[in-house]
């Protein structure tokens, strides 16, 4: 429940108390269980208590493009100061970030931008880059011809898309590595297992496999152990969640790109406030991006300079 004085806020489990915040933002999740999406909306919790900022969590339980549009209609409904979400596809995204702007209410991209929309600011990863520094760590690590499978959370996601572009253009420097087929997990552990289960058993040349989203890692190493190839196959992951970490200390995942998703909420909260106060921003805020390997990591976390926050 929300009551409207100055801005008063019911708090999540306590309906009888109420607190006065400066302000009340939307952080629109790619969906609500998402470990990934979780460690941005730690970042951004963290940024928001220390600045008196009301921050709603609020998503899909599984991700679902429609369900993400109506909840962004809805936060521009209920007159939020501002909005954090996650780029999406279409021609109504762009719509909604109009509208949204039409009744001054500023939004913010995290994760996945859309450039050609009306978002004040991106705050996430270089895609293209996060994709670029992984072909090139395929190329370093290993010898000999490579035939590559690529496990893809979704098609349709502008980041992914933005990584495989990258991935692709670091490796056409090299005659002896080749992308043999590309599968879509659905942004899940099983389907990314499924999904690499299926491709080796189409493509049994396969030598290396790369998974552009948070959860195909894990899945990737789920799906090779089913179908137990009889060769070490080399497997490049993306972010840095504890169980990537622990299975590139065990050497099942060879690299992964770490994102700092953490970081990103932060950036993203403390970014809207100034957009709230009327300071100038950089539409563009990267956050750190980096080849993690085994010697990174210790007892399943990062050390040393591995650790970019």
């Amino acid at each position: 429940m929300l009551l409207y004085g100055k801005k008063t806020f019911y708090v999540e489990d306590h309906p009888a108390a109420e607190q006065s915040y400066d302000y009340h933002f939307a952080l629109i999740t790619e969906e609500v269980g998402n470990a990934y999406w979780r460690l941005i909306e730690n970042g951004a919790k963290e940024a928001a208590e220390n600045e008196n900022v009301y921050l709603e969590y609020i998503g899909p339980s599984k991700s679902d493009l429609e369900e993400k549009l109506q909840t962004l209609d809805r936060m521009i409904s209920a007159k939020v100061d501002g909005i954090i979400t996650q780029g999406l596809p279409g021609q109504r995204f762009l719509d909604l970030v109009h509208k949204a702007r039409e009744n001054g209410i500023p939004v913010i991209t995290v994760d996945t931008d859309v450039p050609k929309s009306e978002r004040q600011v991106y705050v996430g990863t270089n895609n293209y880059e996060a994709g670029f520094l992984a072909g090139q760590a395929l190329i370093v690590d290993t010898k000999g011809e490579q035939n590559v499978g690529v496990i893809m959370g979704s098609f349709e996601a502008l980041n992914q898309q933005e990584r495989l572009d990258g991935f692709l253009d670091a490796i056409s420097n090299s005659s002896r590595i080749k992308v043999v087929d590309q599968k879509e997990s659905n942004i899940t552990e099983i389907g990314a297992a499924q999904a690499t289960y299926s491709i080796l058993r189409e493509h049994p040349e396969i030598t290396a496999l790369f998974g552009t989203s948070a959860l195909d890692g894990v899945g990737i190493v789920q799906g090779i152990r089913e179908f137990n190839p009889s060769e070490d196959m080399y497997v490049a992951a993306f972010d840095i969640l504890p169980e990537t970490l622990s299975l590139i200390e065990d050497e099942d995942i060879d690299i992964t790109i770490s994102q700092y998703p953490k970081e990103m909420g932060k950036v993203a909260v403390e970014q809207m406030l100034k957009i709230q106060q009327e300071e100038s921003v950089n539409p563009f805020q990267y956050t750190a991006t980096k080849v993690i390997r085994k010697d990174d990591v210790r007892n399943g976390e990062l050390i040393g300079n591995g650790d970019a926050r």
